[in-house]
């Protein structure tokens, strides 16, 4: 058997530069379908991800030209690791996108007193929280509709130009705009008080209106109006602001198209 496959090799040489090239790009598409947007769901079975991952390869693999790109490979089990690293960390830059969404949706959650109102999921076998899961819904439809999945397939092509396949060193300073990855980590937090600002502005004032009903007559179980009024309250203010939200979400998501 070794040597019907020595002499195919002999026969088609590249061959071997091919099955070489599609493990790498593999191994970065593992690391990359592991933390990306959409494609990191516990609702998009491993089953589906692992050949998703290995058709987009084989169709990746010929525009890459690996027998143009070859180059001295000191370890190939080294090189398979640094493209999963690779890989991982443009996921997670684009992951930190999206994560401002749930931020903004867990802080509208926290203030509406219904952070204990959990269902399971029966995508993930876990308990969420209705609003939560609508806006991390929303955001994910409106991340599609701008043509999120082409800004991350152009960044993961744009990566192979940057850091090759069989390179041995990662070029931090240029694979990852710093400015860039400081800008997505600190927006996560301002970009979830944007969204959860109206609600959070409309309930403190309702504290603050409970607060002077409580001081001016005793006998009103303010404690207890208050669990009625803020779910009603918040609901009332997100059917209002949710058409603007979308407009916001959309600018967000636009303002980082290009992710590396």
């Amino acid at each position: 058997m070794d040597n019907i496959v020595t002499e195919l090799m002999k026969m088609f040489p590249t061959i071997n530069t091919y099955i070489m090239a599609g493990a790498l790009v593999f191994a970065r598409m593992v690391g990359f379908f592991r933390f990306a947007p959409i494609f990191n769901r516990k609702d998009f079975p491993t089953l589906v991800k692992i050949p998703f991952a290995l058709i987009v390869t084989v169709f990746m693999v010929p525009f890459l030209s690996p027998e143009k790109t070859l180059t001295h490979c000191d370890s190939f089990a080294l090189s398979l690791l640094l493209n999963v690293v690779v890989g991982a960390m443009i996921g997670y830059m684009a992951q930190l996108i999206t994560i401002a969404i749930d931020c903004g949706a867990e802080m509208i959650n926290m203030q509406m007193g219904l952070s204990s109102a959990t269902t399971l999921d029966p995508t993930t076998q876990a308990q969420v929280s209705i609003l939560t899961k609508m806006f991390s819904l929303m955001g994910i439809l409106i991340f599609i509709n701008l043509g999120g999945i082409y800004w991350l397939f152009k960044a993961l092509m744009r990566s192979f130009e940057i850091f090759p396949m069989y390179a041995s060193h990662i070029p931090l300073e240029q694979l990852i705009k710093m400015d860039l990855l400081i800008k997505m980590s600190s927006n996560t937090l301002y970009m979830g008080l944007q969204i959860a600002s109206p609600v959070l502005l409309a309930t403190l004032a309702q504290d603050i209106i409970l607060g002077v009903i409580s001081r001016t007559a005793p006998q009103v179980n303010v404690f207890q109006l208050s669990f009625l009024f803020k779910p009603v309250l918040g609901a009332a203010i997100l059917v209002w602001i949710l058409p603007m939200l979308m407009n916001i979400i959309e600018d967000y998501f636009l303002s980082f198209a290009n992710i590396i």
